[in-house]
């Protein structure tokens, strides 16, 4: 049986200069960057199988940031080096970028020729080691300190095009925290041996592997010292990458200093409330003094082969974040970052038990019902 044909075909449709469709201009899918070296780059569009683009060093990729950072420049067709000590720890990462885009070299933090070897090819370098707590190999000056000042100085050797040093927010050379007071002073050595350095403080991270959200959910964090009064603007793990990303192919933004944070302040009882709305269940906490505390799990730390807390990990808990009202933000960058209580469902939607695993998120309408009930909610 024969296809009607239409009262008027294709060829006929098109012979009338009334429906002739607009010629398209033609887009050009590369163009050609200079770097701050004078190092010509090809800038590609087509995506992570993408010929050309630049060479991007991530220290600490395998850490909760990392992959955000790898992900971005490998699907952006980026060759992307990845320097590692744990064989196991990079699996994830390979799949990021096309065959050959991520390039994974044995590092270690103590060896500056293994350090060289992972940057001297590299025109944009991202530090993204950091440690919450101390090991029997590394201490937090180990780590910040003597290992920015190595990285640095490699960078500066090589005279790479960009490099963005990672640090923390409340960083700060009189804080009680050994963590932010090293943080600082890795931002320091950055700069004296390398001027251009771009400093980034993010704000506490949450995300899929964050240790915000799942540490308030999980049924073994029952220990605390400050009523979980302390305060901060909670920043989505996935804008800072997206941050990350313009500022180092933003060449204008070297030698300046950025802090992302979130869109509202928090105290960790408030994310703390919010995350046992969210999972249906109630967590319950013990506050012990800090200084009965801070030494059993300064103890603990050594001797434990597993990681539970440490001494400066207590101490932090009394330091709210403060905020450099000369640095950059978010907002300089065009980007609006989420608010935490949008993603709350999506993260951790999982802790919630059988009976009321699918029940779907709180809707509008229902998040004003409950408010008729919340006289004391702080909805700002």
């Amino acid at each position: 049986m024969a296809l009607r044909r239409p009262s008027m075909g294709l060829s006929a449709s098109l012979t009338k200069p009334s429906t002739l469709l607009p010629r398209q201009t033609r887009r050009t899918l590369q163009d050609i960057a200079i770097t701050r070296t004078g190092k010509p780059i090809i800038r590609l569009s087509g995506g992570r199988s993408s010929l050309g683009g630049h060479t991007v060093t991530v220290f600490g990729a395998t850490g909760f940031l990392g992959r955000y950072v790898v992900n971005r420049f490998a699907q952006a067709g980026c060759t992307v080096v990845v320097p590692f000590r744990e064989e196991m720890a990079k699996r994830h990462l390979k799949v990021s970028g096309d065959l050959g885009r991520v390039v994974f070299l044995e590092m270690d933090l103590r060896n500056t020729a293994s350090i060289e070897e992972s940057v001297r090819h590299s025109d944009i370098v991202f530090n993204l080691i950091g440690r919450d707590y101390p090991t029997k190999n590394f201490d937090l000056e180990d780590v910040h300190v003597e290992g920015t000042h190595r990285i640095a100085n490699a960078v500066a050797k090589y005279d790479v095009d960009r490099f963005i040093h990672v640090s923390s927010h409340s960083a700060h050379p009189k804080s009680t925290s050994e963590f932010y007071k090293t943080k600082y002073y890795s931002e320091r050595i950055a700069r004296e041996i390398f001027p251009e350095t771009t400093i980034v403080r993010p704000a506490p991270m949450f995300g899929f592997e964050d240790r915000l959200l799942h540490h308030l959910a999980s049924a073994t964090n029952v220990i605390t010292s400050n009523h979980m009064l302390e305060r901060f603007r909670p920043v989505h793990a996935i804008d800072v990458g997206e941050a990350l990303e313009k500022i180092g192919l933003d060449d204008s933004t070297a030698g300046q200093t950025f802090e992302l944070y979130g869109p509202k302040e928090y105290s960790m009882k408030d994310i703390h409330e919010l995350v046992d709305r969210e999972i249906l269940k109630k967590r319950r906490h013990i506050n012990i003094p800090k200084a009965i505390l801070a030494p059993s799990m300064g103890l603990l730390n050594k001797v434990l082969w597993w990681v539970i807390s440490s001494k400066d990990q207590v101490e932090r808990e009394f330091i709210d974040q403060f905020i450099d009202k000369n640095a950059k933000t978010f907002v300089d960058l065009g980007i609006e970052p989420g608010e935490i209580s949008n993603f709350t469902y999506k993260y951790l939607h999982a802790y919630r038990s059988a009976a009321y695993y699918d029940l779907p998120p709180m809707t509008e309408k229902e998040k004003r019902e409950e408010k008729k009930y919340l006289h004391v909610l702080d909805d700002q």
